[in-house]
This record gives C-alpha cells, structure tokens and sequence, in this order.
C-alpha cells in the first residue's frame, strides 16, 4: 500500500451530517485490499471506515490522536518500542498523537477511526 499523506489528507467527506449511514454496507462493498473513506465530518474531527488486508506503512501523525474501534477480523497495532496491540471486534484503542506506529490486518479487517479531518501524515522508514 503506497498511499501518499496529501491523499491521506485530502479524503473527500462522503456523507452529510443528517444522513443516515449504512456503515456495514459500505465496508461489504469494499472488494480491493485496501480502502480508507472519510465517512463524515465532527466538528473538527472524522470518522473514517478503512477496509484493508495486509499491512500499512510506518507513520505519525503530529497533531492528532487516533481512536482505533475494530468491527470486523482482527487489527494489530505495532508501535515502535516493540509492543503489539491486537484489536478483535468491538474492542478499541486510542493511538496518541506522535506515536509512531503502522496497523497489519490479519485478514481482511474492517474499522473504524475517529481523528482530526485533515490529520497529516508522516511516514517514516523503521528497519524490521
């Protein structure tokens, strides 16, 4: 998955406020390995529905935490002291801002993820 951070940055907001949202639907009609939609605007923040199998890239985000709640499959969150969260459905996590980390699916995963609309990305490259 080579996703730029401007890409990352620039997802268009999908759905209206006072628009009722199919959230299951939209993560079924997801059929490529990776997909990450901005599926509305909070304030100045988003909600998110990523649809992803295999792993994503290294990165931060300097000024926005993320809150991680899996629906479907399992989520693992490598941070960069070594540690690995391990997310099944319904269960959730808060990723602090600056905390380098990448997210792998173990198969095909689908979650949701509350952070600031616009939030900027950093990749970085960590040596495995």
């Amino acid at each position: 998955m080579n996703i730029s951070a401007d890409a990352y940055m620039n997802e268009p907001v999908r759905y209206p406020a006072l628009h009722v949202v199919d959230l299951r639907g939209e993560g079924a009609k997801v059929t490529t390995p990776y997909r990450n939609m901005v599926i509305n605007r909070v304030n100045g923040s988003c909600l998110r529905l990523a649809v992803f199998e295999g792993d994503y890239r290294w990165h931060y985000h300097p000024r926005s935490d993320e809150l991680f709640i899996v629906v479907e499959g399992c989520l693992a969150i490598d941070l960069e002291d070594g540690r690995e969260l391990r997310l099944q459905p319904w269960q959730s996590v808060t990723i602090p801002a600056m905390t380098v980390h990448r997210t792998r699916a173990i198969g095909r995963t689908i979650n949701l993820c509350f952070e600031e609309l616009g939030a900027e990305t950093v990749f970085v490259e960590r040596a495995e």
